[in-house]
């Protein structure tokens, strides 16, 4: 394990204490950001306490995140952060949630954590040394494979939601790319992407408008379980602004019904 990916499991510990101390909390402080997205005060706390740790342990790194922005560096990495992936879920007390972590060198996705302590489940994955799952039902760490699944009437989806689709007048293109799959859920958030890496979904994601924080992790961990992701235009990146993921068999059929 190197440096860096320790470094992550690290965080991710900081970070897991301080969800679940605060998760249905009778005292949770929600707030209301300006673009209409809950903020509580788990969240603040997560992203401080790890921009902390990396103040004192890579000092010379960028670091990105949802709640307090860009730290301004010259350096050629930088942290990404999303300190509670699916924050509508925790306030109500619903335990798909996680803290997502990447590290990225030269514009390269290099290194990914997520983390959803009350699943009980962390994934992680460096670039070229593959991506792992380890949660409370298994014997340890056990490495992740997508599936071999190769037609859209044999997949199982799950999608984001419907909501943002409807927002920019293509629900159908979504319900289109569903009504050809064979099964459809919508787990949703970050776990939507870690079901293609274990191989339980074939496609995930399947979101028009998320953030770099949303998407660095699970990029590089999907990647190294053999599937693909890239944005709705088919290009390889976490900072589209969209996102889709599959078994990589089925990328190529799942954006000629999505795609941009």
């Amino acid at each position: 394990m190197n440096d860096d990916l320790s470094l992550g499991l690290e965080l991710a510990d900081v970070a897991d204490s301080i969800t679940l101390r605060h998760f249905r909390a009778d005292d949770l402080r929600v707030e209301t950001k300006p673009d209409l997205t809950p903020v509580t005060e788990a969240d603040r706390a997560v992203e401080r306490a790890i921009r902390e740790r990396l103040a004192r342990a890579r000092p010379g790194d960028g670091v990105v995140g949802e709640e307090f922005g860009s730290s301004a560096t010259s350096s050629e990495r930088r942290w990404i952060i999303d300190p509670i992936d699916g924050t509508k879920g925790y306030v109500r007390g619903a335990p798909v949630w996680a803290t997502l972590l990447a590290l990225e060198q030269a514009g390269e996705i290099v290194v990914g954590v997520v983390s959803a302590p009350a699943l009980q489940r962390r994934w992680w994955g460096t670039r070229r040394q593959g991506a792992f799952v380890d949660d409370a039902l298994g014997d340890g760490p056990r490495r992740l494979q997508v599936s071999a699944v190769k037609a859209l009437e044999d997949a199982q989806i799950s999608y984001g939601g419907l909501s943002e689709w409807t927002k920019i007048g293509q629900l159908e293109t979504l319900l289109e790319l569903t009504a050809r799959c064979w099964r459809t859920r919508a787990f949703g958030d970050v776990w939507s992407y870690m079901l293609v890496a274990e191989g339980v979904a074939d496609i995930g994601g399947v979101e028009p408008d998320v953030r770099i924080w949303d998407l660095a992790a699970s990029l590089l961990i999907v990647e190294e379980a053999g599937g693909r992701f890239t944005d709705l235009h088919g290009v390889r990146r976490a900072d589209g602004g969209s996102a889709v993921a599959t078994n990589g068999l089925l990328h190529d059929a799942t954006l000629a019904i999505v795609g941009w």
